[in-house]
Order: C-alpha cells, then sequence, then structure tokens
C-alpha cells in the first residue's frame, strides 16, 4: 500500500531493506519499535529478563522472515504487536504448565495454589492467562491510540474523574471529553473482541504443532529466533 503521492510508506520501505539484508533496517526498526515489544512483553510475562529475550527473538523472526509482515493488512507496529502478544501468551503458558508439573513431593505451583485438582488448575490457570494477556492487550491498544484519546482516557477513567474534571484539567470542552472517551473505549472494545475472535480460533484449531502468524498464515513451529 502507497501514500497518496504514490510513494511507499515507511513499513513498506523498510521491509524491502529488510529483504535486501540491510543491517541498518533491522537497527532502526529496532529503535522504532523495541520499547513497545518489550514493555507489551513484560506486562504479560511479569518478568524483565523473559521479556527482553523475547523481544531479541521477536526481532530475530522479522530479519529472518520479512516476508511474514503484509504491508495491506495493516502497520509493522500491529503486526510486531500480535505477534509478541501471542508468543509472550505461549510462553506464559508452557511456564503455567511447568509450575503445576508434579515434582515429587508435596504438590506446588499454581494449581495447588488454587486448591482445585488437575482440571481446576488447568481452568484457573488459563482464565488467569487469558486475563492477563487480555490488560496487556488493552493497555498496548491505550498506548497506540493518539496523545487526545490516550491522555483523555488516562485522566477520565485510570484517575477516575468525571467528564467535567477532565475537561477543566486538559483544556477541552466537556462535549469533547466525551467524544475522546467514546471513541477511545470503541476502539478498546473492537480490539478485545479481535483478540476473543482469535483465542476461539485458536482453541478450534487441531494443528497442535503448527501456528497461525499474525496475518493468519501458516507456518511450523521451527522460526524460534536465536
Amino acid at each position: 500500500m502507497a501514500t497518496p503521492d504514490g510513494a511507499p510508506r515507511w513499513d513498506e520501505q523498510l521491509q524491502r531493506r529488510l529483504a535486501r539484508g540491510e543491517e541498518t533496517a533491522l537497527g532502526e526498526l529496532y529503535d522504532q519499535l523495541a520499547p513497545m515489544v518489550h514493555g507489551l512483553a513484560g506486562r504479560i510475562l511479569a518478568d524483565q529478563a523473559a521479556a527482553a529475550q523475547l523481544t531479541r527473538e521477536i526481532f530475530a523472526h522479522v530479519w529472518e522472515h520479512p516476508e511474514d509482515f503484509d504491508p495491506a493488512q495493516g502497520s509493522l507496529r500491529s503486526w510486531l504487536g500480535a505477534l509478541t502478544h501471542r508468543r509472550a501468551v505461549e510462553r506464559l503458558r508452557v511456564r503455567r504448565a511447568a509450575e503445576r508439573a508434579p515434582s515429587g513431593g508435596p504438590s506446588s505451583g499454581l494449581g495447588a495454589g488454587l486448591g482445585g485438582g488437575r482440571d481446576g488448575g488447568e481452568g484457573a490457570a488459563e482464565a488467569e492467562i487469558r486475563a492477563v494477556a487480555t490488560a496487556a492487550r488493552m493497555q498496548y491498544v491505550v498506548d497506540s491510540l493518539p496523545q487526545p484519546l490516550r491522555e483523555t482516557i488516562a485522566v477520565t477513567y485510570y484517575d477516575g474523574r468525571t467528564y467535567q474534571e477532565t475537561a477543566r484539567l486538559l483544556g477541552i470542552s466537556e462535549q469533547a471529553a466525551k467524544q475522546r472517551m467514546r471513541l477511545g473505549l470503541e476502539l478498546l472494545a473492537t480490539e478485545l473482541a479481535d483478540e476473543r475472535a482469535r483465542h476461539d480460533e485458536r482453541h478450534d484449531d487441531p494443528h497442535g504443532d503448527r501456528h497461525d502468524d499474525p496475518h493468519g498464515n501458516r507456518h511450523d513451529d521451527g522460526d524460534g529466533g536465536t
């Protein structure tokens, strides 16, 4: 997809440079989007070392498979966000499964702490993973909003202020504050609905040894980065 004047947009230009093996393109991409990738991974994994490792793997994947990004289906930022979100959730799921695994002694880990049997522990762990993933996704979406929407949500929703207070603090009309909040919440709702749809599709997917990339293309699980 080109810009109105016919020039390729930044995403497309960067993808072409990556396909040509330009290391400077990878550096530029890392400088622009590594904070977003690391922040999203950190919110899901709650482990900065694991988040840093996943960030390296994500950019290694981009370097090795720039063709996976389809500019026609969205921006590089949204593609990397979806890829990071999915892999971080997969990693959290593996960690929780390991915590539930018998260790040869008294039951320990998440499943025992929740007081349920194996099925109960798995269900509770999956519910926790979904809650963490959803919260991280919501924060990612909020961070991606234009600044006027982002600051309105922060003041009104997170700080618990009225529209009148928000309008006074931001120097806008009360009607403008309401419109910004409504638009921001609509974007959040759309993203969460998409996330639920992706979750349902993964549950219905019989191919346990393969994964879908964020654009829905099929790949074998041999691309885990470095």
